[in-house]
């Protein structure tokens, strides 16, 4: 499995944007972290200056949300529904954005059950609980 450090990660997702705005060829994970980048307006400006995310890594902000987590979190979600994995999160995740009428509100409604697994699992110091994740997307999926 491919672990990459939190700066590999700023570099990663800073280069995607860059290659996107200039127009640079993308390879087919680049194609996706831009579509979700294109959904994220609010994210270009961090976006756009690797050395300040750099340096910025150490210096947490509770009163907002660090973009680079956020969209590692839709595209794990994507990257899950890809190959269905958990078992069943690829239905899951359909049924909410039908119900949402909206992948992207679906997709930000299962990073809430995606971050309580992790947050269990991590508490815990058990494996994730996928069935629990599934069950938690589900529930997002059959509220009135």
């Amino acid at each position: 499995m491919i672990q990459p450090s939190q700066a590999d990660v700023r570099r990663f997702f800073c280069g995607v944007y860059v290659k996107a705005k200039t127009a640079e060829t993308l390879e087919p994970m680049e194609m996706l972290v831009s579509q979700w980048i294109d959904e994220h307006p609010e994210y270009h400006a961090e976006l756009s200056d690797v050395d300040a995310a750099l340096a910025n890594m150490l210096k947490a902000d509770p009163s907002r949300d660090n973009p680079f987590l956020h969209l590692s979190m839709h595209l794990s979600i994507s990257e899950q529904c890809s190959i269905d994995q958990p078992r069943g999160i690829r239905q899951a995740v359909e049924l909410l954005t039908h119900r949402l009428n909206s992948l992207h509100d679906a997709h930000h409604q299962t990073m809430d059950c995606l971050g309580r697994m992790v947050h269990e699992s991590q508490h815990s110091g058990r494996m994730p609980d996928g069935e629990a994740y599934i069950a938690c997307v589900q529930r997002h999926a059959t509220r009135d």
